[in-house]
């Protein structure tokens, strides 16, 4: 039966919430937003027809408290709740509590949530209808004794990961014995706060692996379709950073027996809407990973090369209606790519970049999509996944597909904080990656300071573009003598000295004023000015163009070349190294102290775990750079702490010897 839907609840936020608000809009539906504190400005919010306000920013006490989602469902008269990915997305709880209310979960059905998503269970089934999957233990006995003793028996190296979700949380690749008893306790941890469920699985991790997964769709009326593949093997800390389709590596016979499989497992569930089917690739082979009961981060991959848009025919199944189209229909068309734009420092291990985002800006391409979710002065908050946009490229052949994403991410502005922007033009331009040859480990064995590192010439072109900006500032301000010109001083033979930083190295610039301004960095000297009538800086006769906005004491910068690069005239976050060296540990960005491993008055020895905070859903761990005794702990555990918050002192030992 039909059951028309009219306004509906997106239970997220961010880039997915303002996806799914597209595809209602378009179909004539109103949208319902909810919100924790630190997203009440948020793009979200504003892009919805209506907006519920859930609770505090920690996304237990919001995003994942079902009472309060429902109630705001109730409260706003909408017909279905969205869950989008994330957060409720695979919580059969929460699939039957919005039933048992009375809306539309606009999802598959709570057998199919409970089974598939259930790595442990879906492994069971995929195993029962002759699927082919990787050894491993998921007993439900969960002490880490027995977890210990089942991975010995696996053997090394292993992959711990979370039974109740994905995306990278609770994942852990162990590689000896000595690792592994921390690593579980780690995994334990990081899954119980993503999912409220700490249950594990512990597989043989295949070194040499591909990551492709098949789109899957089904209705209340006993139709299954697949949409073919995705390759997601371009991963960083098990989260896919790059998807394409169709995979380089798949001939027809091997695309035709993992779609098949894929169809067998959805049929066996009588799976009734969007899911994905997940495999391990390697050498010709395939094995089951998992099944995702839910729309993945990379759908818009599928939507390109297919032109079905997942999210209305989600809305569509989840009101009775049937999917007409034929699996001998459907074809791919051309080849899609999407990057994943995070809030993260490549140059620092990845480390989140919560901040403000001073401006941002799209490319503008007919054969270019941006799923986004955030806007120019939004406040990006630690509390939740560093993700901020996708962007997805479409081509005739690959690598048209791929130089539009190139040409894309070169466009895209993104000023106030970290992205690994150009650590993914970097991947595209790799002639390893072009050819389509790479595995799981491809981050790994890549060099990625030394790609993303602004070179000597990026660099002199943004202090140069600095200093002109801060010489000609200094002259709009000035209130006497404006007839001078900059610089100009008794002794006018002696140039003025601006000092920045640049990726924490100082530089030292001179400028002075003639015909054109004359600016020394280090050993070498240029002529430049800024253009009076567009955004650009001539450097020695060639003009270069660029964007820039300044928030306080930092500048960051555009290139065409080098899309972001800061420069700040002190540390944006304190430098933790230098104050580690003098005893003190500080939080290098805002934070949640997760666990205190140390106690005043401890002895403690160089490598020892100390504490661990966790920023945008992912665990750090900071260990003793010295031995000492611990001389102050000033956090405690569930503790949030801005940038630059002294965590712990430690006196060294030679110096408590004395």
């Amino acid at each position: 039966m039909t059951k028309k839907i009219s306004r509906i609840l997106v239970a997220n936020r961010g880039e997915i919430a303002c996806r799914i608000f597209k595809s209602c809009q378009k179909m004539g539906i109103e949208t319902v937003a909810v919100f924790s504190d630190a997203d009440r400005d948020a793009l979200h919010v504003e892009k919805a027809d209506l907006a519920v306000y859930l609770g505090e920013s920690e996304a237990s006490k919001s995003y994942l408290d079902m009472d309060k989602i429902i109630a705001a469902a109730r409260k706003t008269k909408a017909d279905a709740i969205h869950p989008g990915y994330g957060f409720l997305s695979e919580n059969a709880e929460f699939a039957k509590k919005t039933e048992d209310a009375g809306f539309i979960f606009i999802g598959p059905n709570t057998n199919s949530i409970e089974k598939m998503g259930s790595k442990k269970l879906a492994k069971e089934i995929a195993e029962r209808e002759k699927v082919p999957v990787i050894p491993g233990y998921n007993g439900k006995n969960q002490d880490i004794k027995t977890l210990v003793e089942e991975a010995l028996k696996i053997g090394f190296p292993l992959l711990i990961k979370a039974s109740a979700g994905g995306g990278g949380k609770g994942m852990r690749i162990v590689r000896d014995k000595h690792q592994l008893e921390d690593n579980l306790l780690q995994a334990k941890s990081e899954s119980k706060s993503a999912f409220g469920n700490d249950t594990l699985i512990i597989e043989k991790y295949i070194e040499d692996a591909r990551h492709i997964e098949i789109q899957i769709l089904g209705d209340k009326h006993g139709n299954i379709i697949h949409l073919f593949e995705r390759e997601c093997t371009i991963q960083r800390r098990y989260q896919k950073i790059i998807e394409e389709s169709p995979s380089p590596v798949l001939d027809e016979t091997v695309r035709e027996k993992m779609c098949s499989a894929a169809l067998k497992l959805a049929k066996a569930l009588k799976y009734d809407n969007a899911g994905t089917v997940e495999f391990v690739y390697s050498q010709g082979e395939f094995y089951f990973l998992e099944v995702n009961t839910r729309l993945q981060v990379e759908h818009p991959v599928t939507e390109a090369i297919t032109d079905i848009d997942l999210i209305e025919w989600q809305i569509r199944i989840a009101q009775g209606d049937e999917i007409k189209v034929k699996q001998e229909e459907l074809q791919q068309k051309g080849y899609a790519i999407e990057c994943r734009i995070y809030a993260e420092d490549p140059l620092n291990n990845f480390m989140p970049s919560p901040g403000k985002i001073s401006l941002w800006t799209q490319a503008e391409n007919e054969n270019i999509r941006y799923d986004a979710g955030v806007k120019s002065g939004e406040q990006i908050s630690p509390f939740y996944d560093p993700l901020l946009c996708k962007i997805i490229a479409k081509g005739n052949t690959r690598m048209e597909a791929i130089n539009t994403m190139i040409y894309s991410l070169k466009q895209t502005k993104c000023l106030g904080i970290k992205t690994n922007q150009l650590l993914l033009i970097k991947l595209l331009e790799d002639s390893q990656f072009q050819a389509g040859e790479y595995n799981t480990k491809f981050l790994d064995s890549y060099d990625i300071k030394e790609k993303v590192k602004a070179s000597k010439e990026t660099t002199a072109l943004a202090l140069i573009t600095v200093s002109l900006k801060s010489a000609e500032e200094t002259l709009r301000k000035r209130q006497l003598l404006k007839e001078l010109p900059f610089s100009w001083r008794n002794n006018f033979y002696k140039p003025t000295s601006f000092q920045f930083t640049i990726d924490g190295e100082e530089h030292s610039v001179s400028i002075k004023k003639k015909d054109l301004y004359e600016i020394g960095i280090g050993k070498d000297c240029y002529q430049a000015e800024l253009s009076k009538s567009s955004s650009k800086v001539i450097v020695d006769g060639i003009a270069y163009s660029y964007t820039l906005v300044e928030e306080k004491d930092e500048f960051f910068l555009h290139f065409a070349e080098f899309p972001q690069i800061c420069v700040i005239k002190g540390e944006r976050f304190p430098d933790v190294q230098k104050s580690e060296s003098e005893g003190a540990y500080t939080a290098g960005m805002p934070a949640t102290v997760v666990k205190v491993n140390v106690s005043k008055g401890e002895k403690i020895k160089k490598g020892q775990l100390l504490l661990i905070f966790s920023s945008m859903k992912m665990e750090q761990n900071l260990y003793a750079h010295i031995d000492g005794i611990v001389d102050e702990v000033n956090v405690k555990p569930g503790e949030q702490v801005d940038a630059g918050k002294e965590m712990l002192r430690i006196t060294p030992l030679n110096k408590t010897e004395k």
